[in-house]
């Protein structure tokens, strides 16, 4: 009698605990939510009784399965009518915080059995498959049902028919409508890299998950906290049996998303409320750039262009095209410019942002990687710019890449999307990712007196997808370099900060996420302003002979610019005075990048094909003259060449022998022997 007692104990104890208020609302709520599983904090129930806690972290299996009677009982009492609805399913009870998380490498034979906590990243998932928890065998002679439930991973059929008078061993058909299933996933965790001891690498995890409101909740590249109890398994070896060393794994009982997704950080009303309260400030826009690096001293254009790309522009959805709303930002700079500081910091701040560098980054990375499966079938798995989706992918070192593998960027960076055609599999992902990238200058050190195309060493393709590009020198100078020094070293004094950001960076990150909702309309004032400008620049390109100034790609930046601005202190309406701060950037960009050197004239030319406007001049005439001579003389001496470009077009012999060396190194014309020219 008194066994029976205890063992009722411990059920009727959580069920006591159900009936505090908290709960009592929580499970009052599962009807309106249609949902079946109750989450309870495992701090409340320590506070309510200390032993249950312990039995539970001891004997999960056992008290967890009281726990769910209980909140099954608790439903009946709350809502009957769902109880009855649902009751063919059961209520399930979900432990959520327990006191400390354990390490996954620490994880072993001691943990067997028990319930744990462990944190880590996603690093992949299978689709949900549904599994089948109670399966229904048809007898073939008698046609009598037998239900068996299923536990492990194979298909059990029952020894005999449950028919008294056949008594069948077999054979058996399973009946798949009168089977239960339940919705099934497996996912592979990895420990944080913040975790790692020192010179390791990192050990991972699987974790099977059970149940429709725990599956498909987390994504690869997650960072998830996950409750559930260590079980271990003995791998098989055909004709040889089972291995003497068994598998751990984790069958999770819940699991919780710590990552930095939008649709999980909506801030709460407090927030909600400083946030509106904060975009009433005439001075939000300077807020907003002083708070962004706080520890980088200056760059205040560059900051303001990173405010621009966090908040991003509107993305039209017209029937023929697709108009993209993310900004793209190239920083090009001298070493020790604080551009990787930058972009890290970006990539920590943005609702969902990625980093990733150079030498280390592929195509397949990048975009989208088919990888063969145990089975034999081919699977995607995600890359950068795809996990980034609505986010931001910061790209260091960009320059470095591979140019096979940079050219995986070009369908992002327009289109937004990424097509993959391999293995059988074809496939078009969305990456609307806004791309901040870093390069170095192709000589170590920018050289103003060459165009921006030979100061860095990308493409032009990639060049003239980039909305905004800067230019970061490292050009000595009194009063800024005292300080940038005093900056620097209070810093190391102090250990933190010298200027306090206005606004915190968590609440930035909401203020940004809480804006995405906000989509501005160009006012006329504002359509007026831009179309003066571009208007202004086209008109200073009409003379003929002289330079492109900028194209429609560039207009279309200057919307987004604008309206992002306006976004970023909550507007519906785009005005005037975001038109002009766009407008100011804009110049900025095509003051440091579309210069040509030789006439100080704007030249988007620069960036669109690589070489400005006098320089494809000169260009012209060097091939047209050589092919002049050509005619006459089939072979074309150098000299002749050089003496005919002085006398005739006043282009000097060092300015001529430099061009000649630039056609020769693109293949346009080669040197069939020593001294003579041809073309090509």
């Amino acid at each position: 009698m008194t066994e029976e007692l205890e063992a009722a104990d411990p059920q009727e104890q959580i069920q006591e605990f159900l009936k505090t208020e908290k709960y009592r609302q929580r499970i009052s709520q599962l009807a309106v939510s249609g949902k079946t599983s109750v989450m309870i904090d495992f701090e409340d129930l320590l506070t309510f009784d200390q032993k249950l806690a312990e039995g539970l972290l001891e004997k999960p299996d056992e008290y967890l399965r009281y726990a769910n009677n209980a909140a099954l009982e608790q439903l009946r009492i709350e809502d009957p009518e769902y109880a009855e609805k649902i009751e063919a399913e059961r209520v399930t009870v979900g432990i959520v915080s327990l006191l400390e998380a354990a390490q996954l490498r620490k994880l072993g034979s001691d943990h067997i059995g028990r319930l744990v906590m462990v944190e880590g990243i996603v690093v992949r998932s299978t689709p949900v498959r549904p599994m089948v928890m109670q399966a229904a065998f048809k007898c073939k002679r008698c046609g009598e049902i037998t239900p068996v439930n299923q536990t492990g991973q194979f298909l059990k059929a029952p020894f005999v028919c449950s028919n008294p008078s056949c008594s069948a061993k077999g054979p058996f058909d399973f009946v798949q409508e009168e089977s239960t299933f339940i919705d099934s996933q497996d996912l592979r965790l990895q420990e944080r890299p913040e975790d790692l001891p020192p010179g390791q690498l990192p050990r991972t995890l699987n974790a099977k998950l059970v149940g429709r409101e725990i599956v498909d909740v987390a994504r690869p590249g997650d960072h998830v906290s996950v409750t559930g109890i260590v079980r271990a398994f003995a791998p098989a070896r055909p004709g040889v049996g089972k291995l003497r060393t068994f598998i751990l794994f984790l069958d999770v009982n819940s699991i919780e998303v710590l990552g930095k997704e939008p649709e999980t950080s909506m801030p709460s009303p407090e927030e909600e409320k400083q946030i509106l309260e904060l975009a009433k400030d005439p001075w939000i826009h300077r807020k907003i750039t002083t708070s962004i690096a706080p520890s980088i001293y200056g760059y205040d254009h560059i900051k303001e262009a990173i405010m621009y790309l966090l908040f991003g522009g509107v993305q039209k959805i017209l029937p023929d095209i697709t108009v993209r709303g993310e900004i793209n930002s190239l920083l090009v700079g001298d070493p020790g410019t604080a551009k990787s500081q930058l972009l890290q910091y970006v990539a920590r701040i943005a609702p969902r942002g990625l980093y990733t560098s150079g030498r280390g980054t592929t195509a397949a990375g990048l975009t989208a990687a088919v990888i063969r499966e145990r089975g034999g079938g081919m699977t995607l798995e995600a890359g950068a710019l795809v996990l980034a989706d609505k986010g931001i992918a910061c790209i260091d070192e960009m320059d470095k890449m591979r140019p096979d593998d940079r050219v995986a960027i070009h369908e992002a960076m327009e289109q937004h999307t990424v097509s993959v055609a391999k293995g059988g599999i074809v496939a078009t992902l969305n990456a609307r990712t806004a791309i901040l990238a870093a390069s170095n200058p192709t000589l170590g050190r920018y050289e103003p007196h060459r165009t921006v195309a030979e100061n860095i060493s990308l493409p032009v393709t990639i060049l003239s997808r980039f909305d905004l590009i800067f230019i970061l020198r490292d050009v000595p100078n009194k009063d800024s370099d005292s300080k940038m020094a005093e900056h620097i070293l209070e810093i190391h004094r102090r250990g933190s900060t010298p200027v306090e950001p206005p606004i915190q960076m968590e609440l930035l990150r909401k203020y940004i996420t809480y804006a995405k909702g906000v989509k501005p309309a160009l006012t006329t004032e504002a359509i007026q302003r831009l179309k003066d400008f571009y208007l202004a620049m086209r008109s200073a390109s009409e003379t003929e002979g002289s330079p492109v100034a900028i194209t429609a790609r560039q207009l279309e930046s200057l919307v987004r610019v604008a309206e992002a601005r306006a976004r970023s202190c909550l507007r519906k309406e785009v005005t005037a005075e975001d038109a002009e701060a766009a407008i100011a950037i804009m110049d900025k960009s095509l003051e440091e990048v579309g210069i040509d050197m030789s006439s100080y004239k704007r030249d988007i030319d620069i960036i669109m094909t690589g070489k400005p406007k006098s320089m494809r001049d000169r260009l012209q005439i060097i091939l047209s003259t050589l092919m002049a001579l050509e005619r006459e003389t089939g072979l074309v001496e150098k000299t002749t060449l050089l003496n005919e470009l002085d006398t005739k077009y006043k282009v000097s012999r060092g300015e001529a022998e430099r061009l000649i060396g630039q056609l020769l190194r693109e293949g346009t014309i080669y040197e069939p022997r020593e001294g003579y020219l041809k073309k090509t």
